[in-house]
């Protein structure tokens, strides 16, 4: 009797001391309407800026005239996710307060990790402080990267526009471009950088009117040096010419699955007799996107021409590729069939060898046409986006003449 005396004694002061606690509220923490500055941690402790505004469905990137929304956004007490609606990237972190997050931007199936910082009420890219720009880019800029090394070297031609200290602009490569890029030349200090969910970019380089010295740096993975001379009367070579067929080849074909699991050729009887586009590229790849997006409009309004999408995926499982490849689809409302080419891999020499015929897979994307009777007639090497101004337009009219001459055949 007297322990269940004692039992009851501890148990009522346990009870009036837990009563006499005052309740504490715990802070709902969220995405702050207005700016957010988000600084990507690359290599040799450099940041890489990019801002975005949140929206009533989410947030918007912004880079120069560009806007990406995304609203797959998940906040749990002080844990926030913020997950591309294309792309495979996530942005990962916590609030260290109401104004600053600090996290990761993820890509797991490549096994990367790049550290940010995002701030609240921050709405300056690259922060000035060499003071006035001591020349003007804008123009055209001839451009080689890893000019000392030959196996990685390549050409490019910047195309930029400044006002002040702002720089607008991208880089064309025979490939495809680098994108909006937005930023500033401050003193003969030039920044520039971008950021669409699937890459993070930033070029920085020394400045006179004439010529740039910089670096190039994608993520926190890749780094390369770049001169560039301004020359305004410089272009690329031909995209029509780069990639063609091997000889000893006769046509293109291919036999790969669609999300179902048929197996799908140029073969197959609702495309025989028909003008047939065929690209090549990945669900991961921007300039693929931009892409996909003007053939799907054009695929709706012209639906005698049939499309035709080889993806070549670095998604390590066929399960995973092919959800990426129908988020894709869901995304843009693409018409036509998107194939599985390859997984676990996006690397071009093992794309060439799923497509032996071609002399080799330079870029995603490519485009292959083929007439009616089943001849290639063009292959289209890269894409110039709508970041490239007039060579975005000038390919949608290339493109639409080239098909109707082939559909009138």
């Amino acid at each position: 009797m007297k322990n269940i005396q004692k039992l009851y004694i501890l148990f009522l002061g346990i009870l009036l001391v837990s009563c006499g606690k005052k309740e504490t509220k715990k802070e709902v923490l969220s995405l702050k309407d207005g700016s957010w500055r988000v600084a990507l941690t690359v290599q040799d402790g450099k940041e890489l800026p990019f801002i975005f505004s949140t929206t009533s469905k989410g947030i918007e990137i912004h880079n120069a005239e560009e806007r990406i929304s995304v609203n797959d956004i998940t906040i749990k007490d002080d844990s926030v996710t913020i997950k591309m609606d294309v792309y495979e990237g996530v942005l990962k972190g916590k609030f260290t307060d109401a104004n600053t997050i600090k996290g990761e931007f993820i890509k797991v199936s490549l096994d990367r990790y790049v550290p940010f910082t995002a701030t609240f009420g921050e709405r300056t890219r690259f922060t000035n402080t060499k003071g006035d720009a001591k020349a003007n880019i804008t123009g055209n800029w001839e451009t080689v990267f890893s000019p000392d090394v030959e196996v990685d070297r390549y050409i490019a031609k910047g195309i930029f526009k400044q006002t002040g200290n702002t720089v607008t602009g991208t880089f064309r490569t025979t490939t495809g471009d680098y994108r909006y890029l937005e930023g500033t030349l401050n003193g003969d200090k030039l920044q520039l950088s971008t950021f669409d969910g699937a890459h993070a970019f930033l070029f920085t380089a020394t400045v006179t009117d004439s010529t740039m010295v910089g670096e190039f740096q994608s993520g926190n993975h890749w780094k390369e040096p770049f001169t560039a001379k301004r020359n305004e009367t410089y272009e690329l070579p031909n995209a029509k010419d780069l990639t063609y067929i091997k000889e000893g080849y006769k046509e293109f074909n291919f036999s790969f699955p669609d999300s179902s699991g048929k197996n799908i050729s140029l073969t197959d009887e609702s495309l025989n007799g028909k003008v047939r586009i065929v690209q090549i590229m990945g669900t991961w790849c921007p300039n693929c996107l931009d892409e996909s997006t003007y053939y799907s409009g054009y695929a709706k309004n012209n639906t005698e021409v049939k499309f035709v999408a080889l993806a070549f995926e670095y998604a390590k499982t066929k399960e995973k590729a092919f959800a990426n490849i129908k988020r894709l689809q869901k995304r843009l409302n693409i018409p036509y069939p998107i194939l599985l080419a390859q997984f676990g891999t996006s690397d071009k020499k093992k794309a060439q060898e799923k497509l032996p015929m071609l002399n080799h897979v330079l870029s995603y994307p490519t485009t292959i046409f083929i007439d009616k009777k089943g001849k290639v007639r063009r292959i289209h090497t890269g894409f110039n986006g709508p970041a490239t101004g007039d060579k975005y337009v000038a390919f949608k009219k290339d493109f639409e003449n080239f098909v109707s001459k082939l559909q009138n055949e």
